[in-house]
């Protein structure tokens, strides 16, 4: 059974949000404020996790930075804002999407399923392309060994790079792959996606340079598969 943790200080709207999860037939847990969102998470383990942003005392930009640092479980940020720079900085401290409020059950219901789906799928086997090791089984990625603790987006992303034919990976392409529709003020937060990953991999030099920017149009994944 699915498994969904919810964090809003909206007492009303998270009784009704998971009253509706439930009768999806999630597991639903819930808190009213992010000081135990960290403990929640190691207890419940759960397959995603939709945040608040604006609460008072521990923000969700603080919960979300606090949940990474333990976990690569999916998280949803439920937001009033709607500038760009608000869904920057959530993709910034590792969140995989963003819904603005207010929203139709339904919108997020289909939102929690995607990303619950995309971080569960599972193929066997593995993609070489030393010193990085895709390991799809796992849903990781290695550098040198090493685990590279990607959340599902920033894995997905590198899968997508990785299996994708084109020798040049639009921005459009990953906006849609990432959220099912892109407009160009996506571009940005595309931008701020790419760099998280290519942080994460640059602890080896051959593996920093694999993601080269293509002047206005996207990038292209420079990596030699070996079979």
């Amino acid at each position: 059974m699915r498994k969904l943790l919810l964090i809003d200080d909206d007492k009303d709207l998270l009784e009704i949000t998971s009253a509706g999860f439930r009768e999806k037939g999630y597991t639903v847990y819930s808190l009213t404020s992010g000081k135990n969102a960290v403990a929640a998470i190691n207890k419940y383990d759960p397959d995603c996790v939709v945040l608040d942003v604006m609460m008072p005392g521990v923000d969700g930009f603080e919960v979300c930075e606090g949940i990474r640092k333990v976990s690569t479980v999916p998280i949803i940020f439920l937001t009033g804002r709607v500038s760009e720079e608000d869904k920057v900085d959530g993709l910034l401290m590792g969140a995989d999407d963003y819904l603005v409020k207010p929203f139709s059950f339904r919108e997020l219901e289909a939102r929690v399923q995607v990303i619950i789906r995309r971080a569960q799928v599972a193929v066997p086997g593995k993609l070489l392309f030393p010193p990085l090791e895709v390991d799809v089984e796992g849903h990781r990625a290695l550098v040198d060994g090493k685990d590279l603790h990607l959340t599902s987006q920033e894995y997905d992303l590198l899968y997508y790079f990785a299996t994708s034919d084109n020798s040049v990976i639009t921005y459009e392409e990953i906006g849609e792959k990432t959220w099912g529709v892109y407009c160009e003020t996506d571009r940005r937060s595309v931008m701020v996606m790419v760099s998280r990953l290519r942080k994460k991999m640059a602890s080896n030099p051959v593996t920093a340079r694999m993601i080269e920017t293509v002047w206005t149009k996207g990038y292209s994944f420079t990596g030699k598969r070996a079979f």
